[in-house]
């Protein structure tokens, strides 16, 4: 009975959180459209040391929490810069696949949505929820916010975006696109990079907030992600060429 009397203020708590985080996205939507208000420079400089040096970019999460109350953006350029990404990709795709424009809007519409949106808010859903139950420690006022959950994920997903959508696109007609030992050696080769990057980008977004604890175990996917790259190029699986077919076959 008592640990019944312990457990019921959970999801009283969890609605709460809710709450306060569509409000915090409502006002993050709402500044979307003050463009002279956005710090496009900073988000730049976030995408670059996305790639060179990911742990940069969650040292002033601390200090925003300290001056705005939030560990989440509270500026949505970082978000406004993704998107032009995710249309010059997928332009990039549309050439590759020699996509027409309808199916070109259709694939940039299925990015945006399917592959970016939708996947982020059942991602950042399921470690919000998973690291505020299992792995906040007790004695702390702090909890991870749903927007920093998304923030983690939209920072997680750029530079599997520019490997996948971007560079893989030059090999892909010319090398990948075949059957070849060397095809799928590179093809699988960029999405190793891509996998191994999301995981510890994500991992560095969690193990940055001192008030979670065995955040380490976000990395336990990188061991498995090498053994199926070794796997798929053994047994003859191009992940590339699979997927390319995947997405035009979605958008035809």
């Amino acid at each position: 009975m008592s640990h019944k009397r312990n457990s019921l203020p959970l999801p009283a708590n969890q609605h709460r959180d809710c709450m306060s985080a569509a409000t915090k996205c409502y006002k993050y939507l709402r500044r979307m459209l003050k463009f002279d208000q956005m710090d496009f420079e900073f988000a730049f400089w976030q995408m670059l040391y996305l790639f060179i040096s990911p742990q940069k970019v969650y040292r002033n999460c601390q200090y925003r929490k300290q001056t705005k109350s939030q560990f989440a953006r509270d500026d949505p350029a970082f978000l406004v810069l993704f998107s032009a990404w995710l249309c010059v990709t997928s332009i990039g795709f549309a050439v590759a696949l020699h996509l027409g424009f309808v199916q070109f809007l259709n694939f940039l519409l299925y990015v945006i949505f399917v592959d970016c949106i939708g996947a982020g808010i059942i991602i950042a859903t399921m470690f919000w929820y998973i690291l505020n139950k299992y792995f906040r420690l007790n004695d702390h006022d702090n909890d991870v916010e749903w927007g920093y959950a998304f923030d983690v994920h939209l920072n997680a997903f750029f530079p599997p975006l520019i490997i996948l959508h971007f560079c893989q696109l030059f090999f892909y007609n010319g090398l990948i696109s075949h059957e070849w030992f060397a095809s799928r050696f590179l093809g699988n080769t960029f999405w190793l990079i891509a996998i191994c990057y999301y995981i510890y980008i994500t991992f560095l977004g969690y193990s940055s907030l001192h008030f979670l604890h065995r955040t380490q175990i976000i990395l336990v996917p990188i061991p498995l992600a090498l053994i199926f790259y070794v796997v798929s190029i053994g047994g003859g699986f191009n992940i590339t060429h699979y997927l390319m077919t995947f997405y035009r076959d979605r958008v035809v």
